[in-house]
């Protein structure tokens, strides 16, 4: 983790409504500070400019190689045509993290900077950030810049920057903000269930074989997001009924009982519904936002795939 940021603009939320920074009118009227929350495009929400203006929501993107061709991850990328194109290469496809420009550009903006990762254990994302914010600091010593380990991806950094936003709203300080932050990455979970396996077939993690069985045979593999960050596969089931019945008990299982949930669906929107559907009629007061999968998550949820954080 790291120290020092941001500017003025803001972020929607994943339901589609403004993240809320004017919570507080007079904290805003008086802040001197300005504020730049920089995630990867790991994080499945586009940068949306609302009205009242504490903070700034910006993002850098991957770049997924498949085959010949390079998707960079940014608000053109088109993930139908991307999955097309991986669904159609016979090599596997591989993914590259924003370079330390990437991060720095985004740093030079503001004051104040929050960056949020994907799982270091997962990408070379975390290291960029971190170069990027010892250049910054070499040159601008006074900024406030820190970099967060999410060890997760996709809708665990969503939740975390609504709750960064609400924390600037409510007019916490730099370190503050940071410290709660991170706090906060270490208490949410994320797991996922996915219908194809064509990822883990071309890079040799499954053979061709089980994959092509697994598929005819309708499986879903459902996992969870390790507490250091990485990948757990628990199983393979059949049916999508029984994928979403096992993200349900994974949630209660991590004593879930209420409160915020983001879905990310990889072009699979009716069965997000359904899992949003449950949650809603299993805990009281559940908060579920559906979101789409950026390329990204696209790339490792595959389509018909989801993602939960909660």
């Amino acid at each position: 983790m790291s120290s020092a940021a941001g500017s003025g603009h803001g972020i929607a939320a994943a339901d589609g409504e403004p993240f809320s920074l004017a919570q507080n009118r007079d904290v805003q009227e008086e802040a001197t500070m300005k504020w730049n929350i920089v995630t990867d495009s790991s994080c499945d929400r586009f940068p949306a400019v609302m009205q009242s203006g504490l903070a700034q929501l910006s993002s850098v993107p991957f770049v997924i190689r498949v085959g010949d061709r390079d998707f960079v991850d940014d608000d053109a990328l088109d993930t139908v045509e991307m999955l097309d194109a991986m669904e159609r290469c016979e090599q596997a496809s591989h993914t590259s993290c924003p370079a330390p420009h990437d991060w720095l550009e985004r740093f030079e903006q503001a004051e104040q900077s929050i960056a949020i990762t994907i799982s270091s254990r997962l990408s070379g994302s975390m290291i960029s950030a971190e170069l990027a914010r010892e250049m910054a600091l070499e040159r601008w010593p006074e900024k406030r810049i820190a970099v967060l380990d999410s060890r997760s991806t996709g809708p665990e950094l969503v939740l975390c920057v609504k709750k960064i936003c609400a924390l600037i709203g409510a007019g916490a300080d730099f370190d503050t903000v940071v410290a709660e932050a991170d706090a906060f990455l270490r208490d949410t979970h994320v797991a996922f269930a996915l219908s194809s396996f064509g990822n883990l077939v071309k890079n040799g993690r499954m053979s061709r074989a089980v994959g092509t069985i697994a598929r005819r045979l309708g499986m879903w593999g459902v996992g969870v997001g390790s507490d250091d960050g990485t990948i757990d596969v628990r199983g393979k089931v059949r049916g999508a009924a029984r994928a979403v019945a096992l993200l349900l008990e994974d949630m209660a299982a991590h004593g879930y009982r209420g409160g915020q949930v983001v879905i990310s669906q990889c072009h699979n929107l009716p069965l997000a519904e359904k899992l949003q559907s449950r949650i809603r009629e299993l805990w009281q007061g559940a908060d579920v936002a559906i979101v789409p999968t950026r390329g990204l998550c696209s790339y490792y949820a595959e389509r018909g795939g989801l993602i939960v954080s909660y």
